[in-house]
């Protein structure tokens, strides 16, 4: 063996446990919380799996018009996602992250339409947690701090989402690639399927 072939090997057999160290330590990607309750921000949350993007949603009808527009990002941690595609349900640990950027109209060569601002306006965290919270899920709010108490459970946005989600209080009916999985999984709830129906037919 030449010793050019024999550093060669020498550095292989050196790297190699840091490489298979590398591979074996996954990013932990569930629900982390501070000793007392507040959950902790992932900050990794854009290498998670993208859902959809809204554009100036409002689930309430009497909702005061903003001065501005708002995009509104959806990513979930990937084990979740996988579980999604498999069962049509959301596993327990499952975290969805909304993501608010504002609307820019002016920038660059655009002459017309919107894009994504680089500020995030703010960040709202829906996680299932079944021995944390009673109700299975809960929501969190994220006011440009890296933790977050939990949404009180008397507010709007829970009982909107169990009556309005169409797959285990999750707006899976605005996630276009996943839709299809929970129909053909035969997932989606009864209030949901009705409501859609009703709202076709207008």
């Amino acid at each position: 063996m030449s010793k050019i072939a024999a550093a060669g090997l020498a550095l292989f057999v050196l790297l190699l446990p840091a490489g298979l160290l590398l591979k074996a330590t996954p990013v932990p990607s569930g629900p982390e919380y501070t000793s007392d309750g507040q959950m902790k921000l992932p900050e990794n949350y854009r290498q998670w799996i993208y859902l959809s993007t809204g554009f100036d949603m409002s689930y309430n009808p009497t909702a005061m018009q903003m001065d501005h527009h708002m995009f509104d990002n959806v990513f979930v941690n990937p084990e979740a996602y996988g579980a999604f595609r498999a069962n049509g349900t959301w596993p327990d640990k499952t975290m969805l992250v909304l993501e608010n950027r504002m609307a820019e109209g002016k920038g660059s060569i655009n002459q017309r339409g919107n894009f994504q601002g680089t500020d995030v306006m703010g960040i709202e965290i829906h996680v299932k947690d079944e021995a944390r919270f009673p109700g299975k899920w809960a929501f969190f709010i994220f006011d440009n701090a890296k933790t977050a108490k939990v949404v009180p459970t008397d507010m709007a946005c829970y009982s909107c989402h169990t009556e309005h989600a169409a797959v285990d209080t999750t707006f899976v009916q605005f996630y276009p690639t996943l839709l299809p999985v929970a129909k053909s999984k035969g997932t989606l709830s009864a209030a949901y399927v009705k409501e859609s129906e009703t709202a076709q037919k207008k």
